[in-house]
Formats: structure tokens, C-alpha cells, sequence
């Protein structure tokens, strides 16, 4: 057990800065501040954990310790919100959530533990209903709502952990925090590895979920035939730059009702839509130009960079372009 928490508080302080940066292109504003207030408090807290499981540093009890517990889940709040709302805490009231972080260094410890945790249940009840209202969009991405699923699970348990053992088995508390902490870590790093643009794909879910419709007055089979005559015969996804925008003004709509016109109909947000369209795309030259390197075939298919050709084609087909085309290579002709 001490041995697994040493090993999981060096992951998580190694892997925090990596983990940050995949996470920050899908927020903006404040949420990137809280972002990276959320992972310096858990990297920190990973830190005073090691010391304390490997050397028994007294920093454990410290101030700084307190605060970055505190810390922990008004972050979190601030960073997810964006995300499953699409708007932010107004500037204000988003201050009201550090009130119990500035008043953490005073608290003496045996009370600061428990109340961290106390806290943090509330804050995980919200993050409990906001992902249960995503629940209709969870045949669109179940496995991103798996692995957020998974990181609430171990959430959970940590603050039920936090209510009942520090005061009793110590040491026994930290070892179990820390593995917990790290595991959060090893869950997310797997999440942001599988699912590029993972922050992004959540945040188009939730303002599906929760925006009105605006497809009332609109002839949506219509609007569809119109849309795979752009992407069949036109081949727009061709266009490195194309966006929302641009497509909706060939459709006469706006950016909101392509996005919920493709998001109800075809099961999907507007970025996956167009990532399927160029591997589809690629998938074809791969096999029809099989002289055509690579990286040529991603440029042809519309993507803007062999990075972002690479992730679109592992996450669709499960396997690298080149893998593909070595697997369902034409035989020669006699």
C-alpha cells in the first residue's frame, strides 16, 4: 500500500503540467485559471502527501496543506462549469467559493480534514446532477461519460474516506488519498489520450442538452439531403479552415441550428461530423493511392496536420492510417 501511494504521488506530480495542457484547449477564461488552480492544488497536495508517507514531514499540518485542501473543489466547480453549462460563475459570486480556502489556515487540522471533505460531497452532488442531465446525449460519447463517471466514482469515495478514517488510521487515510488522487490522474491522462478535444466534446453535449430548440420551423430531411450533397459532391470537409460557420451560411441556417440539426439527426456534434467525413475520405485514398504517403492523404482529406489526422483516424477506425492501409491493401492485378 505505501509502496503504490509513493508510486502514484510521483505519476500525478510528474503528469500534472502534461495533463494541464491537454485540458486548457478546451477552456477558456476563467476556467483556465481554475484549471490550472486544480491541478497545482492536487500536484501540491500529492507532494505534502509524499513527504509525510515517505519521510513523516510535519508539513502535512501545515497552513499551505489546509488551503490547497480547500482549494480543491471550488476549482473544480469553476473549471467544470463552463463546461456543462456553457457560461460562467459571474466574477462575484465566483469569489464566494475561496471564501472557504481563506479561512482553511486557520482551522485547526482534526476539523479541516473532515470539513474539506464535507464540502467537497456538496460540490460532488452538484457534479452528480449536471452529468445525470447528460444522460440523452450518452449514446453519442458513453465512453467519455465512463471515464468522467470513473473519476466522480473515485471522488466519492475519497470524501466518504475523508468523513471517517483520518482521525482513527492516519497513516492508513493519506496512503488511500494518495492512490486515490493518483488514480484520478491516471483515469483523466487515459480520458484526454483516447478522446482528443475531450473538454470541447463534453461542453457541445451539455449545450445540447440544455438548449431550446431551434429547428421548430425548419424542413430538417430537406436540410439534410442539402448537407451530404456539400460534403459528397462538394467535398467541403476538403477545406482545412471550414467551420461552423461556414457551413451553416451554405445551409441558410445558423451556427445554432446546424449544430442541433446534427446533433439530433445525425447523433453527433459538429466537430466528430466533420473528423468522420475526412476519414472517410482518407480511408478511400489510402487504398485507391497507395503510392500517396501518408501524410499526403491527411492534408487531401482536409485535416491541417499530421497530429490531428493521426488522432481522428486512431479514434474512428481504432487503428493508424498506415495499419489500415497495410490491412486492407488491394492485391495486384495479373
Amino acid at each position: 500500500m505505501h509502496a503504490l501511494a509513493i508510486l502514484f504521488a510521483g505519476f500525478s506530480i510528474f503528469t500534472a503540467l502534461p495533463t494541464g495542457a491537454a485540458l486548457w484547449r478546451g477552456s477558456s477564461g476563467s476556467a483556465h485559471l481554475a484549471g490550472t488552480g486544480l491541478l497545482f492544488s492536487l500536484a501540491g497536495l500529492q507532494l505534502f502527501n509524499f513527504l509525510y508517507l515517505q519521510y513523516h514531514s510535519p508539513l502535512l499540518y501545515s497552513p499551505a496543506y489546509r488551503i490547497l485542501l480547500f482549494s480543491v473543489a471550488p476549482c473544480f466547480y469553476l473549471y467544470s462549469r463552463p463546461l456543462l453549462l456553457g457560461k460562467e460563475e459571474p466574477g462575484a459570486r465566483a469569489l464566494l467559493h475561496f471564501l472557504p480556502p481563506a479561512v482553511a489556515a486557520f482551522l485547526p487540522f482534526h476539523l479541516a480534514l473532515p470539513l474539506s471533505f464535507l464540502i467537497g460531497a456538496a460540490y460532488l452532488g452538484w457534479l452528480a446532477r449536471k452529468l445525470y442531465a447528460l444522460r440523452e446525449q450518452r449514446p453519442y460519447f458513453r465512453r467519455e461519460l465512463l471515464l468522467l463517471g470513473g473519476i466522480f466514482g473515485i471522488a466519492l469515495v475519497v470524501t466518504l474516506l475523508g468523513m471517517v478514517l483520518p482521525g482513527q488510521h492516519e497513516p492508513l487515510f493519506f496512503s488511500l488519498y494518495t492512490i486515490a488522487i493518483g488514480l484520478a490522474f491516471l483515469l483523466l491522462s487515459l480520458a484526454l489520450a483516447l478522446v482528443p478535444g475531450l473538454s470541447a466534446k463534453v461542453k457541445e453535449a451539455a449545450q445540447e442538452t440544455y438548449a431550446h430548440t431551434t429547428l421548430e420551423n425548419v424542413d430538417c430531411e430537406s436540410l439534410l439531403q442539402k448537407l451530404d450533397a456539400l460534403m459528397s459532391g462538394q467535398q467541403l470537409y476538403r477545406q482545412a479552415d471550414l467551420n461552423l460557420a461556414e457551413l451553416a451560411s451554405r445551409l441558410d441556417l445558423s451556427r445554432h441550428q446546424l449544430s442541433e440539426l446534427i446533433n439530433t439527426r445525425l447523433g453527433m456534434g459538429f466537430s466528430r461530423y466533420l473528423r468522420e467525413q475526412r476519414v472517410q475520405e482518407a480511408r478511400r485514398l489510402l487504398l485507391d493511392k497507395p503510392s500517396l504517403p501518408v501524410l499526403s492523404v491527411g492534408l487531401e482529406a482536409g485535416f491541417s496536420s499530421q497530429s490531428a489526422f493521426y488522432d481522428a483516424f486512431r479514434e474512428i477506425t481504432g487503428m493508424t492510417p498506415g495499419k489500415y492501409r497495410e490491412l486492407h491493401r488491394k492485391p495486384p492485378a495479373h
